[in-house]
């Protein structure tokens, strides 16, 4: 048999035992079944190779998360360190480990002044649910227990258990587990290019942040206990609001005492230039949840931050705080955590995302805007988005051009996600001049590919 044989038989092996045993994550079963899922097998700085052997830039960042890139030793032989020092132990009983204080302390550092109290999670989900409960518990203790709504954007993803996926604006994700839970509303989003039309993007922006004070108003101020958002939105689409919105959102949670979540999974840890979104949006919440870059994925490890205003209730109450998971603040994730940021400092790869390679792939982005399928393009640090439409003028779509540009994709070795006839794009922070200029390259391919199916010249 020969070495090709061989592996296409190994390839599909896994592939049977994937189909028997695995339930994937947003997944129809019985298809995938039937194709076979795609066998990764190997990583490298910003590329993966599957089980055939065949290569592929990665733009993504795995699910906008591997920072420092593939393969990066410092935190394998971080973990090892850990694993063999005290390869567990949990953070009840009135228990810590070295690894979860110092990386509490250093998380203190980098987020926005007066953020310094972190509970430990184990994904953005479990951090946002974890958040709810402390909302919750937060308004109790100030004596204010009829505070218990929640509002968040349409189209906002903040995760999938069932209070995060409540959370989340998004309609799909509703229905099977009847969703949203009680007492969690959505309102509007700042999607200019879909929902603006010809309006002026600042007067816009002011009038979807607007929509916050009117549903506040509708409720009652003094029911509603919070607005969460992500600085970005970006499952849903990438969006970018206009520099009117978080002035304005800002304003309306201050006039009507509710509190101000940043949602930080996947903005935090360099991605937008700064440390964390909020920074580069100049947003002051009153808390945070942070997952992802945390560890650029290479351990599972989430948080939730709270500024002073939360942290000092929370911190003072004289009641003991009913939550926790097995594995929060587990040893090896944070110290798998603190070398990530180690590399993270020592490279400057914020100070990159924010200055030179991140200009450079806006710079590129940009250059998209000529293509004739292409109606806007719309990034920050390393975040971008190209809008596939059929009718510039009108920003009028195709049906599924977003499925059959991602296709293309793969099969010409890149990673580029689709969210509806959106294109988007979140490479590992490591990448260089000459890889962004192989991915645009690509990019622009697969783009070409897509428009000929389309039937565009």
């Amino acid at each position: 048999m020969s070495h090709s044989a061989q592996i296409s038989n190994q390839t599909k092996r896994w592939q049977e035992m994937d189909a028997a045993h695995h339930l994937h994550p947003y997944s129809e079963h019985h298809d995938l079944a039937a194709k076979g899922a795609r066998v990764i097998t190997k990583a490298e700085g910003i590329y993966l190779w599957d089980s055939e052997g065949k290569r592929l830039l990665d733009g993504m960042a795995g699910l906008w998360c591997v920072n420092v890139g593939y393969g990066r030793k410092e935190l394998a032989e971080a973990g090892y360190k850990a694993l063999q020092e005290l390869p567990y132990y949990n953070s009840f009983f009135q228990t810590t480990n070295p690894y979860t204080a110092e990386l509490s302390a250093k998380l203190a550092t980098l987020t926005p002044e007066g953020m310094n109290r972190f509970f430990f999670a184990n994904s953005g989900s479990e951090a946002n649910d974890s958040w709810i409960k402390m909302v919750r518990f937060f308004w109790n203790l100030q004596g204010k227990p009829e505070k218990k709504v929640i509002l968040a954007r349409t189209q906002a993803y903040h995760g999938v258990t069932v209070g995060a996926a409540s959370l989340s604006g998004i309609p799909s994700m509703h229905p099977q587990a009847d969703l949203p839970i009680p007492n969690i509303q959505h309102i509007d989003y700042p999607y200019w290019y879909e929902l603006g039309g010809n309006e002026d993007q600042q007067e816009f922006g002011l009038r979807i942040a607007r929509s916050l004070e009117d549903r506040i108003l509708e409720i009652g101020a003094d029911h509603v206990a919070a607005f969460i958002a992500e600085p970005i939105q970006g499952a849903g689409g990438l969006i970018i609001p206009p520099e009117s919105y978080w002035p304005e959102i800002q304003r309306i949670c201050k006039k009507y005492d509710v509190l101000l979540h940043a949602d930080e999974v996947i903005c935090g840890f360099g991605r937008t230039g700064s440390w964390f979104g909020s920074q580069s949006l100049g947003i002051t919440p009153d808390s945070m949840s942070m997952a992802k870059g945390m560890t650029s994925g290479y351990q599972p490890l989430s948080a939730v931050c709270v500024g002073e205003r939360m942290g000092d209730v929370l911190f003072n109450a004289n009641e003991e705080w009913s939550h926790g998971f097995t594995y929060s603040g587990h040893p090896v994730a944070c110290a798998v955590g603190l070398a990530n940021i180690e590399v993270m400092e020592r490279e400057n790869l914020v100070g990159k995302a924010g200055g030179e390679i991140g200009d450079y792939f806006q710079k590129k982005l940009t250059e998209l805007q000529d293509h004739p399928i292409v109606g806007e393009t719309r990034g920050m640090g390393l975040l971008g988005a190209i809008e596939i439409v059929k009718d510039k003028e009108t920003r009028t779509r195709f049906d599924d051009a977003g499925g059959i540009c991602r296709d293309h994709c793969f099969a010409n070795g890149l990673i580029m996600r689709a969210i509806g006839s959106t294109m988007v794009l979140s490479p590992p922070l490591i990448i260089t001049k000459p890889e962004i200029d192989e991915l645009f390259a690509l990019a622009r391919r697969c783009i070409d590919l897509t428009a000929q199916d389309l039937g565009v010249q």
